[in-house]
């Protein structure tokens, strides 16, 4: 038995086509003004003597999780920020008594990270500081239609994931 299978024909830019100055310009502003951004809000944790923003991402992705656990894969899966390593991150807040590591008992190879109460403390207490750097520097700069636009071309742009 044969089956015919019909693909959809890939939407791509023309390979012979140059990027122009505007799709240019657009790029490298997506790119800066999430650099500057990020580099805001982690300037005024630090300022307000809070720790880096990767610390606030990890301890929000656990606080917002059923149970406040999560497996470290699915930490790195979920972080906004570099994905670099979260084993070393999570050992860190460990430390610190923000979070605490159990093993899977699934899984012999698995951890889960459990965000503590001083944990969620720290997190409610770096929010505000976040919340209004991000106000201040970012949304107060758009209207509301523009902002619901501006989302919607993002979630386009990343093929309708939700990371």
């Amino acid at each position: 038995m044969y089956y015919i299978i019909r693909m959809k024909k890939p939407t791509t830019v023309k390979k012979s086509r140059k990027w122009t100055a505007l799709e240019t310009s657009a790029w490298t502003g997506l790119l800066r003004s999430q650099q500057y951004l990020v580099g805001e809000v982690e300037d005024a944790l630090k300022d307000e003597g809070f720790p880096p923003l990767p610390w606030y991402d990890v301890l929000w992705e656990l606080d917002k999780s059923p149970g406040g656990t999560l497996r470290l894969n699915e930490i790195g899966k979920r972080v906004l920020l570099d994905k670099y390593n979260v084993t070393r991150l999570v050992q860190r807040l460990e430390n610190e008594g923000l979070v605490k590591r159990l093993p899977c008992p699934q899984d012999g190879r698995g951890v889960f990270a459990s965000i503590t109460p001083k944990g969620k403390k720290l997190r409610e207490k770096m929010w505000p500081v976040y919340e209004r750097t991000v106000k201040k520097k970012f949304l107060s700069k758009f209207a509301r239609t523009e902002i619901a636009r501006l989302d919607s071309l993002l979630k386009r742009a990343m093929n309708g994931s939700a990371h």
